[in-house]
């Protein structure tokens, strides 16, 4: 037996199994996200009122940290709500982009500069 290459052999097996979980746990994060920001909108009466509607997002980020922890700011929860928007419409669902890369692109109001960042 080489032990060598068993010792590598479960190394590696493990990092693939690793990146496999991260890209699923990131895929998952991206979606749920995605749709808390579709129900936040319809929640608000739809993306014209849902600019204005940050007071029900603060009762619900409020009602979410208490009963289910912290990571439910009402930032977070807005930047899950802009999310949604700028991805409907038309931007492409990237799950090689972690949910904090796309933070960082929220603040392009322009569909095609972000087409270009992500090329």
């Amino acid at each position: 037996m080489n032990y060598y290459n068993e010792i590598k052999n479960e190394l590696i097996n493990n990092e693939i199994t690793k990146r496999v979980k991260d890209y699923s746990k990131n895929k998952s994060d991206l979606n749920t996200y995605y749709n808390v920001g579709k129900l936040l909108v319809e929640a608000q009466g739809g993306e014209k009122r849902a600019k204005y509607g940050d007071g029900l997002i603060k009762e619900y980020s409020k009602k979410l940290t208490l009963e289910l922890g912290k990571g439910y700011s009402a930032m977070n929860l807005k930047n899950m709500r802009k999310f949604y928007i700028k991805i409907k419409k038309g931007q492409t669902l990237s799950v090689q982009l972690s949910w904090s890369h796309y933070v960082e692109l929220l603040p392009f109001d322009d569909i095609n500069k972000i087409n270009i960042i992500l090329k």
